[in-house]
């Protein structure tokens, strides 16, 4: 079967169209989606502990008797720390590791200064109380996930991260159990779907309510985390994975090809496009691309996602290269080339910058060390990947002398007076001296 895939000149006439469409993604429910969830949500804001039971025996076909039988106790994620394969158990500690170390760096601390009359000034930083953590279920299991999301909670300072995960059918991914237990997290509790995201955002007597809900889901997920922002805090509401590579040509057509094939396998809404000033590799890339996608498992998957919104692009130059980057905002960006640091100086928006011919995106996903979570859907133009300060706020500190008190009071006054609020006015005015 012929690999389909657009190809794109960005010196066509039609170019900046052309790219919209491949680019577009609108990461909305329909309006069933947005019923059922409305409807989930309202059920558990007010029936706590009774909805989750009742969803989860009705979508995940699990059959328990009460709500505590899905709180797994620490003994279980020791259990399966202990007996999951050793290679895996090493690598989730050597990723765990290397995700704190980067982590760490990331920590804000508080901070003041006084002016010349002792007025004091400043900003503290206090860790949020209680995080939650969904983590998708069953098949679909990312146990890299639940350090990515954890651990930065941890390094800030949070005092419990609840994790919510789905079994269905009783299935469970030991790598993902196992994960918590490295990453610290306090609770796991076997649920999910819009149920688990209404009972950490309202709160139940099982499940603690928390301060912000991170991690990935599916359309009723992210739909339920949309629709309790502002009861509580979300990290993004993120659109299919991404890849965009800066190559100049000299990279071995066949590794191009497979850190496509990376982002392409994840689901059929998935992107990866390739960027080259040289058309003879992009040539030489597209018949690895052909060559290789029969090899993978996920073939079908890749395929899709490759035909629906894959693309390899023609530049004239590597300026036009770096115009398309920023335009595009992609959530990985690849740079391909002999200096890539000199040219990731010039990257304005991009979630994670992978730089020179060794660097694969995939090291980013599991292992490099910064985080996974990144902004989608050229939301890269404004947004910043998860991160410890996801999980800290800042507290402004003021406190005047008595001589500040009055020189600030007679601005003050004239300010709020000229926005007609005089109580404002007469609270400064109290405190300005004769």
């Amino acid at each position: 079967m012929t690999l389909e895939i657009t190809r794109l000149d960005a010196n066509q006439a039609d170019f900046e169209q052309r790219l919209d469409a491949l680019l577009a993604w609108e990461s909305v429910s329909d309006h069933g989606v947005q019923t059922a969830v409305h409807e989930i949500v309202e059920s558990v804001r007010q029936r706590g502990d009774a909805a989750v039971l009742e969803y989860t025996r009705r979508f995940d076909h699990v059959e328990v008797a009460s709500m505590s039988e899905l709180v797994v106790p620490d003994s279980r994620l020791q259990a399966a720390l202990d007996t999951i394969p050793a290679d895996q158990r090493q690598a989730l500690r050597v990723a765990a590791e290397r995700v704190r170390s980067y982590h760490e760096h990331q920590k804000q601390d508080s901070w003041s200064y006084t002016e010349a009359d002792g007025t004091l000034l400043g900003q503290k930083v206090t860790p949020l109380d209680r995080a939650g953590l969904y983590v998708p279920g069953g098949k679909a299991s990312y146990p890299s996930s639940v350090l990515m999301n954890a651990i930065p909670a941890k390094v800030a300072g949070v005092q419990e991260v609840v994790m919510v995960v789905p079994t269905p059918r009783g299935e469970v991914n030991e790598m993902v159990f196992a994960a918590a237990k490295i990453a610290g997290v306090d609770k796991v509790i076997t649920v999910g779907g819009a149920q688990a995201v209404a009972a950490l955002a309202y709160g139940t007597d099982t499940i603690p309510r928390v301060d912000k809900i991170v991690g990935p889901g599916n359309i009723y997920v992210a739909t339920a985390k949309r629709m309790v922002f502002g009861q509580v805090g979300i990290d993004m509401i993120a659109g299919p994975s991404e890849i965009l590579v800066v190559c100049d040509g000299k990279t071995d057509p066949d590794w191009v090809a497979m850190d496509m094939f990376s982002q392409a396998e994840h689901d059929e809404d998935a992107q990866a496009i390739l960027v080259s000033p040289d058309a003879a590799f992009i040539e030489q890339v597209a018949q690895s691309l052909e060559r290789l996608l029969p090899s993978l498992e996920r073939e079908s998957i890749a395929r899709v996602s490759l035909k629906n919104r894959g693309a390899l692009i023609s530049v004239k130059d590597m300026d036009q290269a770096l115009d398309l980057i920023n335009r595009i905002a992609p959530e990985h960006l690849e740079l391909s080339v002999d200096d890539a640091e000199a040219m990731a100086a010039q990257v304005r928006h991009a979630g994670a910058i992978f730089m020179g011919r060794y660097t694969a995106e995939a090291l980013g996903d599991y292992c490099a060390g910064p985080n996974h979570v990144l902004p989608t859907s050229s939301t890269a133009r404004y947004s910043s990947p998860l991160g410890v300060y996801d999980f800290q706020k800042r507290s402004s500190l003021i406190m005047c002398t008595p001589e500040k008190a009055s020189e600030l009071g007679k601005v003050a006054s004239v300010l709020s007076r000229g926005e007609s609020l005089t109580a404002h006015a007469r609270s400064a005015e109290y405190r300005i001296k004769d």
